[in-house]
């Protein structure tokens, strides 16, 4: 793989990623094969500032996590009222995460 274009990725997409993983990215895509490229290309990444918007405005609605792509918890949050406000509150602090994490997980799954 082109280190350039592995750098332009890096340097574009890291914001959706934890920190602990961006060498895992890296070297993910340093090893990968040119054919799997345009598949990285057109990957769509959830951002982590519009999950945390979301988390704020409308995680008592479930909101947040229908968007990064958990429907079982984002329906168990709207059924409950964001679990009585309480999981509201802690998903303020931890959506971000949570939506980095589901990036890094995308980026595994469409890799295999």
């Amino acid at each position: 793989m082109d280190a350039n274009r592995v750098d332009m990725f890096m340097i574009a997409n890291s914001k959706y990623f934890e920190s602990h993983h961006l060498n895992a990215v890296r070297e993910k895509l340093i090893q990968l094969d040119d054919a799997k490229w345009p598949v990285v290309q057109t990957l769509q990444f959830k951002s982590p500032d519009t999950t945390q918007l979301l988390s704020i405005m409308g995680g008592q609605l479930g909101m947040d996590r229908f968007f990064i792509g958990d429907t079982g918890l984002g329906i168990a949050k709207l059924l409950t009222c964001g679990g009585f406000y309480i999981w509201t509150i802690i998903d303020w602090f931890s959506i971000s995460s949570a939506a980095r994490e589901k990036n890094m997980e995308t980026f595994q799954n469409s890799l295999y």
